[in-house]
């Protein structure tokens, strides 16, 4: 007899058996939303992360702040004097409106100005979504939170560069 009323012959039937099942899905998308990540500070209120690009390694801390940028004991006009480079540094906090609120210390080794300039904006974006964990999608589908895996090719031995031949000589 309970089978014949737990049986299903109709999209009607569905209804019944299911009972108050809209509401606990509702209930199963509320939790969705939630972030799944918890926020990640140090005793001193700072989350940290590391960024990396080519040769470049950042360690950087960010915490509720004025806005300013310090890059090895230096301001960030003073250690990265091109505008682009200060522009790619600002990115992640452009994208996700937080402008002028992170105080940022970074120390940043290895590579060039470019390589570091990546490194501490990889390094930001990884802070940011450590510090709030909402804000994790946002940076994810800029491409802030990928390390940018491509490296100088390394020179061959027969070559006078990494692919760069030796000049021919016919005779």
């Amino acid at each position: 007899m309970a089978d014949e009323k737990n049986t299903v012959s109709d999209l009607s039937d569905l209804k019944d058996i299911a009972g108050d099942a809209p509401e606990g899905d509702a209930a199963v998308i509320a939790e969705s939303t939630a972030p799944l990540r918890e926020q990640e500070l140090d005793q001193h209120g700072r989350a940290y992360a590391t960024g990396r690009r080519k040769d470049a390694v950042a360690r950087v801390w960010i915490k509720p702040g004025k806005g300013t940028i310090t890059v090895n004991g230096k301001d960030q006009e003073t250690y990265f004097a091109r505008p682009t480079l200060r522009l790619i540094i600002n990115q992640p906090f452009a994208i996700t409106d937080r402008v002028g609120q992170f105080d940022v210390i970074a120390t940043v080794k290895g590579g060039g100005l470019s390589g570091q300039a990546g490194a501490v904006k990889h390094g930001i974006s990884q802070a940011l979504s450590k510090y709030e964990p909402a804000l994790r999608s946002t940076v994810k589908a800029a491409g802030f939170l990928t390390r940018d895996s491509r490296v100088v090719e390394r020179k061959k031995y027969g070559r006078a560069k990494a692919r760069r031949s030796f000049q021919f000589s016919k005779r």
